[in-house]
């Protein structure tokens, strides 16, 4: 038998709000999961143009998360373990994409990196490169958008590891960089692969920033969210069939996050 609450029963005032809060984040999935027609579902997953963008969206969100990785480790560890004037700001700054409206973000995209961009058009005349409508373009609109979430998470995993190892390593004469590499990201290695996939789910997710910045060009900058936009304003019946195989994969998402999110002591 369950023991009973030492803080008593839970009064209805609180109950109620939040079972409706559950119904609220329950209801649209489970009406997702009943509208849908399966063997809709079967015979989009055998169509080319919804392999192209499924192909695409997993590509790209793996290009963008390993750029996360190696852009977003080295300033989530300057934020957690060097103390400096501005980091505040810094950690604001990082946080501002997460916040961002994603058609502005999308724009803010084109001013920086567009072809007419502040950084974009040197980068054309001088090598004849552009990032947008291309899949480099869906990368970098990913990255941008994804690359918050990693930083944040793993802050979050390098702070839980504590600094007291990093000072007990220097104190046996290990340089800083023998010390992130052997004992900082060992230590911390739950929360950077929680960050990782979080940021994978995120990128897969990002439809805002991209279509405004590269366009909805099958098999070229077409991603998946893209897609299911363009497919409910043709055939609902196709959209809901794509939105659950979404659903599918934020499921197995969340099934690879549950010893980091579902499991509390």
């Amino acid at each position: 038998m369950r023991r009973a609450d030492p803080l008593g029963r839970a009064p209805l005032v609180l109950l109620l709000p939040a079972l409706l809060a559950l119904g609220v984040l329950v209801a649209p999935l489970l009406t997702l999961v009943l509208r849908t027609d399966y063997l809709r579902l079967a015979d989009q997953l055998g169509d080319e143009t919804v392999q192209q963008a499924l192909w695409l969206s997993v590509t790209t969100s793996t290009a963008a998360t390993l750029a996360c990785f190696v852009l977003g480790l080295p300033l989530a560890w300057l934020l957690a373990r060097v103390e400096f004037r501005g980091r505040r700001v810094v950690r604001a700054l990082v946080i501002v994409p997460m916040v961002l409206p994603p058609v502005v973000a999308g724009i803010a995209l084109r001013t920086a990196f567009g072809r007419t961009g502040v950084l974009g058009e040197p980068l054309l005349q001088a090598t004849g490169f552009a990032f947008p409508y291309t899949a480099w373009g869906v990368v970098l609109a990913h990255t941008f958008i994804a690359l918050p979430f990693v930083v944040i998470s793993i802050e979050g995993g390098l702070r839980a590891a504590g600094a007291a190892y990093d000072a007990a390593a220097a104190s046996l004469g290990a340089t800083r960089w023998t010390t992130f590499r052997r004992v900082t990201v060992p230590l911390a290695l739950p929360g950077i692969a929680a960050g990782l996939v979080l940021g994978w789910a995120r990128s897969l997710g990002e439809f805002g920033a991209t279509i405004t910045f590269n366009g909805n060009y099958p098999g070229a900058t077409q991603t998946m969210p893209t897609l299911i936009y363009l497919e409910r304003q043709r055939d609902t019946d196709a959209a809901l069939a794509l939105s659950l195989l979404m659903l599918l994969i934020s499921v197995a998402i969340l099934a690879a996050l549950r010893d980091r999110w579902l499991v509390t002591t």
